[in-house]
């Protein structure tokens, strides 16, 4: 997408929806809709009449982490950003500034050696950067076994300079999340499904809506680093995959909510077409040019022009499609980001764009 729209500062939502005023709840957000040409304004409790019965929703059932922690470098004060744990033991690491906000800002990553002292004398030593072409996540040792119960003691969840305050991290689960059995987990919310409640689920399955649950922990993204993603653990259960091949062979649309439920699904499809059960490591990155296999649409939240999640909903759509929907998006003033509003990407189904109008009842 062209990096010469820009999202003012104040388009940021500083708060959760719930905070913004009385009588607020998680789904008091906005739903942006695009379908072909079409694209029309809701509220997001709206959601149920805009999908059908036969519909499936992919969610992710990764819980947020604590993953912030504060710790120091000599007399110097850090932050590290847990992201993702290695199978070695090893951590996935950024470590930030803190900003004297109450916030953090981009720190040069390394060097190799580099000892950082966090609470309880837990020591982390910095071996090595993530990947050959960037320095900003190192792979880093602590000393501390358990450095999941670490983070329960010690943590907080990440947050950015856009937000207003420290949130606790209940705000930071969505309604899908499930404890994992080893305690893993994301290290920033899967923020899609942040609106959904448990009263707006139990009204979309009494319209016939069905969920098929995936986990994907997410690692750190970092605001100021438009990156592809880097390897995620993931794991799409037997259960979930019938579900997929199911509603793909009757008429049911299979919709994503979020992109990290794309990326899962779409790393579990064979070369048949076929989504099999799979656990493990992904890599995958969805691009206009890979395209996408099982997902026909996708709920997810509105990105930063440079970010790499708009190469996936490009993907999905069309990138005339996304610069038309995020041209409505800013001249509408929704709202960007985690605790934002959100957009509905519904596929087109027919050769005239007021199909998509039909299905809204």
């Amino acid at each position: 997408m062209t990096t010469t729209v820009r999202v003012p500062e104040e388009r940021s939502a500083r708060v959760p929806a719930e905070q913004r005023g009385p009588g607020r709840d998680r789904d008091s957000v906005r739903l942006l809709v695009s379908c072909g040409a079409e694209v029309s304004h809701h509220a997001f409790v709206e959601l149920p009449r805009r999908l059908r019965s036969g519909d499936l929703l992919i969610v992710n059932t990764s819980p947020t982490l604590a993953a912030a922690a504060d710790g120091r470098i000599g007399h110097a004060r850090v932050v590290v950003h847990f992201s993702t744990r290695g199978d070695d033991g090893r951590w996935a690491v950024e470590l930030r500034d803190p900003d004297g906000r109450g916030t953090t800002r981009a720190r040069a990553g390394g060097p190799a050696g580099t000892e950082v002292r966090l609470a309880g004398d837990v020591r982390l030593v910095l071996e090595e950067p993530l990947t050959a072409y960037g320095s900003r996540l190192w792979w880093g040792r602590v000393s501390e076994p358990d450095v999941l119960g670490l983070l329960r003691r010690h943590g907080r969840p990440i947050r950015y300079s856009y937000t207003q305050r420290d949130q606790p991290l209940s705000v930071y689960q969505t309604v899908f999340a499930l404890p994992s059995a080893d305690g893993s987990g994301s290290a920033e919310m899967p923020s899609a499904a942040r609106p959904f409640t448990a009263r707006l689920v139990a009204e979309l399955v009494s319209r016939g809506v069905q969920f098929a649950p995936i986990t994907l922990h997410t690692g750190v993204a970092s605001a100021e680093a438009h990156e592809p993603p880097y390897p995620e653990r993931y794991e799409v259960p037997e259960a979930s995959a019938r579900l997929i091949n199911a509603a793909r062979a009757g008429e049911g649309r299979i919709l994503a909510v979020g992109t990290t439920a794309v990326r899962a699904v779409e790393s579990a499809v064979d070369a048949g077409g076929v989504v099999r059960a799979r656990k493990g490591w992904t890599d995958l990155v969805v691009t206009p040019e890979r395209g996408v296999r099982v997902v026909d649409g996708l709920l997810t939240g509105l990105h930063e022009p440079e970010a790499s999640h708009l190469l996936m909903l490009e993907a999905i759509a069309g990138r005339a499609a996304i610069e038309r929907s995020y041209g409505e998006a800013l001249s509408g003033l929704y709202l960007w980001h985690e605790f934002g509003d959100v957009h509905l990407i519904l596929p087109e189904e027919g050769p005239h764009a007021e199909r998509c109008s039909s299905n809204y009842r």
